[in-house]
């Protein structure tokens, strides 16, 4: 993993275990602004996931913290029987009441640091189609979407290092 790094009043770096539970409060802050009608039900239990995804050896989830709170969390890995030149990035959020401050673009750079520093050559992800907040982010950040199925979710692809 990429050492811890300071950026101004910011601290980028791994979440911990004992972090888990600020880590699924803000996902959930940040997913129901792309649920006009509220966040859909789907039974999973989100702090558990965040816990085991935080705890698993071959993900990372790396976090913003400034002031001593988390403000924007990533997570990834290659995913089982996937490519190991491609991560995939499950999760990206941003306390909401935080867009367009430049938090993401600085744990984006965290994330494509620790990508090259894997090995990996691209990366991968699926947006929500409705969320074209964070679809506008992604293309800022250089990654191009994917053919469409005319499902919920738009895949997009990032060129890495020398693909």
């Amino acid at each position: 993993m990429i050492s811890d790094r300071v950026s101004g009043t910011l601290v980028i770096r791994t979440a911990l275990p004992a972090e888990a539970e600020s880590v699924a409060a803000l996902h959930a802050r940040a997913r129901a602004t792309y649920y006009p009608d509220g966040v859909p039900e789907d039974g999973r239990d989100w702090l558990a996931a965040w816990r085991g995804v935080i705890e698993r050896p071959d993900a990372h989830v790396l976090c913003v913290v400034e002031s001593g709170r988390i403000v924007a969390i990533a997570s990834f890995r290659v995913p089982e029987g996937g490519s190991p030149d491609t991560v995939t990035l499950f999760q990206f959020h941003v306390e909401p009441e935080r867009w367009r401050s430049g938090l993401g673009t600085v744990l984006h750079a965290a994330c494509v640091e620790q990508w090259r520093a894997d090995g990996r050559r691209a990366a991968v992800l699926d947006v929500h189609v409705d969320n074209e907040r964070a679809q506008g982010f992604y293309v800022r950040q250089g990654w191009v979407a994917e053919p469409g199925d005319g499902g919920h979710h738009l895949g997009m692809r990032l060129v890495v290092a020398g693909e």
